[in-house]
Formats: structure tokens, C-alpha cells, sequence
């Protein structure tokens, strides 16, 4: 029973992210609540069961697989940088390559922003954030929950490779040989600067949300 919520907190998650993308399901919900309220609300639902997935893996049984040190929470605190910072780069920009780009038919191969380095952005950002928390984390339940989302991350960029090959068809080599040849362009300063405070809101918020300071 000590392990139930935790379980019961996987479960819904999935089940939360799963379902609602389905395609005999996703069209209903958005003719109910236009495309911009679906994605609001999917957005809400998947923060807050987040939220409860993690929290649960907190009060889940404590079972140390390896030991805490004074370094490890360094790791999380350096790469959760780069991930903001990866997280301003991508989010609202088209990326016909991977999930979660907008406006996809306005991209322009010639300036592809952070896809000229990356496909799956939001992909490595979710690898990054989970395989730097692992490290800190050392107990049965968290090594669960931080190695199935980097085990997801990794393994969702090649199946989504694989359908966005499908989709686009023949175009899609020619596409991404245009993307990896792009000449570099200057940094968004005010994306980077976005970066930069949500990273600096996420280190004054950790101990509200989890419970715990992430500096040292």
C-alpha cells in the first residue's frame, strides 16, 4: 500500500498525456474547447499531475540505491541552466521536426533558430531535466520516475523521426540537409534573457513546490 500513490500518480499521467492525444479524442476536445482553450487546459492538467507525480515519488517508501553526496546537487543546478535556456530557444517557434512546434508552415530552413543544432529541443530539455536530477536522487522511487521520463525522452526523438519521416515523405532529407546547413545567426537576446529568469524563478520557487532548496 506504501507504494499506491505513486503508482496510482504514473498511471494518471499517462493516462492524462495519452488520452487527450488521441486522434479518435483529441478533435472532440478541441471542437469543445478551441484549439487555444485545448491547449490551455492540456497544459494545466499536465503541470499539475506532474506536480502530483513528483510529490507522490517523494512520500513513496525511501529505498537508497546508491549514496547522497555534497556535490550531487550541483549537477541539476548547472544543467537546469541549459535546459531553461534550450526551454526559450524552442517553445512557441516552428519546428516541422518533433512535437510541440507552432506555426509549422511558416518555417524557414534558412533561419531555423535552435532546430539547426537540435530536432527534439523540448525532447533533450525533458532528457536533460531528468538525468541531472537522477543524480541526487538516489532512492528506488525517484531513479523510477527521473529514468522513465529520460528513457521517454530518448527513445520518443527516434519514433518521432520515424512519423515525422512518414508524414513529410520524400521532402524530409532535403529539409533537414537545408536546417543543417543554415548559416548560424545572432542569439535572441530577449529569449535568452526569458531563459535566464525563469531558470532564477525555478531555484526561488524549488523549496515552495518540492520542498527542498536545489543550491547547496
Amino acid at each position: 500500500m506504501d507504494w499506491l500513490e505513486f503508482t496510482a500518480a504514473f498511471a494518471a499521467f499517462f493516462l492524462t498525456h495519452s488520452i487527450p492525444l488521441r486522434p479518435a479524442v483529441r478533435p472532440h476536445l478541441q471542437r469543445a474547447l478551441g484549439r487555444r482553450g485545448f491547449t490551455l487546459v492540456y497544459s494545466a492538467l499536465s503541470i499539475a499531475m506532474l506536480g502530483w507525480l513528483i510529490a507522490a515519488a517523494g512520500r513513496a517508501p525511501f529505498v537508497p540505491l546508491w549514496t547522497w553526496a555534497p556535490w550531487q546537487p550541483l549537477v541539476p543546478l548547472v544543467v537546469m541552466l541549459l535546459v531553461c535556456l534550450i526551454l526559450s530557444l524552442a517553445i512557441a517557434r516552428p519546428n516541422p521536426f518533433s512535437f510541440g512546434g507552432t506555426r509549422n508552415e511558416t518555417f524557414d530552413p534558412a533561419r531555423p533558430g535552435i532546430v539547426r543544432l537540435f530536432r527534439h529541443p523540448l525532447l533533450l530539455a525533458l532528457a536533460l531535466w531528468a538525468g541531472a536530477h537522477l543524480v541526487p536522487n538516489g532512492d528506488l522511487a525517484h531513479v523510477i520516475l527521473f529514468g522513465t521520463f529520460a528513457g521517454f525522452a530518448l527513445l520518443g526523438q527516434r519514433l518521432i523521426d520515424r512519423r515525422k519521416r512518414r508524414e513529410i515523405g520524400k521532402d524530409w532529407d532535403a529539409l533537414a540537409a537545408k536546417v543543417k546547413g543554415a548559416a548560424p545567426l545572432p542569439l535572441p537576446l530577449p529569449r535568452l534573457a526569458a531563459g535566464l529568469a525563469l531558470y532564477l524563478l525555478l531555484i526561488a520557487a524549488h523549496p515552495l513546490l518540492f520542498g527542498v532548496s536545489p543550491l547547496p
